[in-house]
């Protein structure tokens, strides 16, 4: 079977069914994707935080492809299965001004650098605090193009894939997008090598990586119109959270009180700014959906490992 590749170059920052494709494969073929990070490499590791007031917005979120795959005809499933993502050895995260759940609350850039320990799988979110999370790497970004015309921006998700930003798309997991073109046209990118579920605060800890997919055209999924995946197994390993959540009649008013409770949590019992406290949700938070069946107020969770805090904990000797 035929191994492709794709290179860093080889990408484009819209959703458009005119665009080229950079490559046709058969299906049932592999491809490995060599993707810069999602500011398209306007951030690097010595980058600073006046980095942020400077990036170009029409170049984030870029995606590498798109790659035809033969056979593929509108009405049909692209099944993506990823067989591994690598990450590079660092990456950041950051409050972007007016983008994020609580953008108006956080006005202000802020930019942190990671150093990604690819062997052992982890990195220190703050050493000191022993802050240690588990690596998660997965491409935020997996989409095929989309039937109507025109240039669609990569920044939102659409039925047909896109920034899914689903923190279980890992090596493993497999992938189902509805083919709205001819060659479906798929494309990936935007790294992540950890994250909540729900990227709070716009960003995860974004990282250049090699992904690698097998594409596999599907003619026997007519009831695909959305994306579906299905996961490697997993287990939470008797892990234990701490939840804050928030109640309202309206959802997004319920979620961003969830967070912002966990910000002054994290902020009154382990020594963080709001800043760090936002920036942590956003990697390591998983926000849930606790209660919506009793009208009118959904109750929404945001939960947080009380292993990734370790020794900085206060509230641990209370329990």
């Amino acid at each position: 079977m035929s191994i492709h590749a794709v290179r860093q170059s080889q990408s484009h920052v819209v959703w458009d069914n005119s665009i080229e494709p950079v490559l046709h494969i058969k299906s049932g073929e592999t491809v490995t994707f060599d993707c810069l990070d999602a500011s398209n490499g306007q951030i690097t590791p010595n980058s600073t935080v006046d980095v942020i007031n400077s990036l170009v917005v029409t170049q984030l979120d870029q995606v590498n492809g798109p790659v035809f795959v033969e056979g593929a005809a509108p009405g049909d499933t692209l099944q993506i299965d990823v067989l591994s993502v690598v990450p590079a050895s660092w990456g950041w995260t950051a409050c972007i001004p007016r983008f994020g759940l609580l953008a108006d609350e956080f006005p202000e850039p802020a930019l942190k650098i990671w150093k990604l320990d690819i062997e052992n799988g982890v990195t220190y979110f703050d050493e000191e605090k022993k802050i240690k999370i588990p690596l998660k790497p997965f491409a935020g970004e997996m989409g095929v193009a989309r039937g109507k015309k025109g240039a669609f921006s990569t920044i939102p998700p659409y039925a047909t894939g896109g920034n899914l930003d689903t923190k279980h798309l890992t090596a493993g997991a497999t992938l189902y997008l509805p083919v709205e073109v001819d060659g479906a046209l798929f494309s990936i990118g935007d790294g992540h090598a950890a994250q909540g579920e729900g990227e709070v605060c716009g960003t995860a800890i974004e990282t250049p990586m090699t992904v690698s997919v097998r594409l596999t055209v599907r003619k026997d999924r007519p009831y695909t119109k959305t994306p579906h995946f299905s996961t490697p197994k997993f287990s939470l390993d008797n892990e234990e959270y701490y939840c804050t959540t928030g109640v309202d009649s309206h959802m997004r008013i319920a979620t961003r009180a969830a967070v912002r409770s966990m910000i002054d949590f994290l902020c009154a019992e382990h020594g963080f700014s709001r800043v760090e406290a936002y920036m942590l949700c956003s990697v390591v938070g998983d926000l849930r959906l606790h209660e919506v069946v009793d009208m009118p107020n959904y109750v929404v969770g945001m939960m947080i490992p009380r292993s990734i805090l370790g020794a900085s904990t206060k509230i641990k000797s209370r329990l």
